[in-house]
């Protein structure tokens, strides 16, 4: 259950969390060990938190009257193109006497790094992508940092449930490269860090610092199922799953792959999420997703 420290506009938080999802699942309970004074919002104000839906395009400042004054604001939503962030952040300064001293931290996406190599934070981005023009706008309009996601997994969320979703034929698996995540735990280890050690106007890449194969996933994920109790696994699972391992034996005959893992220079684009890490002085706790 979440529940917050604060639940009013009296007083002022550390971190203020505008929208308590999935990952606040995994920060909240850290924030709570570490004795971080934390408040954090839901469009429906469940399990005590504030009720508060951001609307980009109404001029009524009244929705953030009912948010605390903070040190940081975590924004979890995707901000969107030009305007957004700068609504956002007149706003809450509207309603905040003192909130210039704001800083914010946005949770991004690694898709806005889109060459086929070696990517870093400091590598090129399509600046068009309406996240990045809303991350760089954010940056602009007030201090903020951008903690750019990888595949975000943990607890129910499990890579190998993305399978059926992703590929659903020979082809969909031969167009696939490499797969890039990172834990709830180590996400909100990652806002911590920022919160206590900010890095204003910079976006960083938030991954295990691992390059996943998704054909070497496949394989395995398919033979653990094959030798899964028959009770456990349904007829149509089992014939799905020796399509899978069939798949991948086919295509690395076919586009003479000698093992698995392929080599990371032949799965497409490859993040270095070594950066973020570094400079905090903390590495990743999880990885290694089988």
């Amino acid at each position: 259950m979440l529940v917050t420290e604060s639940t009013s506009k009296q007083g002022t938080v550390s971190l203020l969390i505008l929208g308590a999802g999935w990952t606040s699942t995994f920060l909240i309970p850290l924030l709570k060990r570490e004795g971080i004074k934390h408040a954090a919002t839901t469009t429906n104000g469940r399990n005590g938190t504030i009720p508060f839906r951001f609307d980009p395009c109404s001029n009524d400042n009244s929705p953030f009257e009912a948010l605390p004054a903070a040190k940081t604001v975590l924004v979890t939503f995707p901000l969107k193109g030009e305007g957004q962030a700068a609504r956002l952040v007149s706003a809450y300064a509207a309603t905040h006497p003192g909130a210039q001293e704001v800083r914010y931290i946005q949770l991004g996406v690694t898709s806005i790094w889109t060459a086929p190599h070696w990517q870093d934070e400091n590598s090129p981005y399509d600046a068009a992508n309406p996240r990045a023009a809303a991350e760089d706008e954010l940056m602009r309009r007030a201090p903020a940092a951008v903690l750019s996601l990888a595949g975000l997994y943990g607890a129910d969320r499990q890579p190998r449930n993305w399978v059926h979703r992703v590929v659903a034929s020979k082809d969909d698996l031969r167009a696939k490269g490499a797969l890039h995540v990172v834990h709830g735990e180590d996400v909100a280890r990652a806002v911590v860090a920022l919160h206590r050690k900010f890095t204003p106007s910079k976006r960083w890449i938030l991954c295990d610092m691992h390059v996943y194969d998704w054909w070497d996933l496949v394989q395995d994920w398919a033979m653990q199922s094959l030798k899964a109790a028959p009770e456990t696994v349904s007829e149509a699972e089992m014939a799905r799953q020796s399509d899978l391992l069939a798949w991948v034996g086919e295509l690395m005959v076919e586009g003479d792959v000698r093992a698995l893992p392929r080599d990371t220079s032949s799965v497409g684009r490859r993040l270095d999420g070594r950066g973020f890490w570094a400079f905090m002085g903390i590495w990743p706790t999880q990885g290694r997703i089988r």
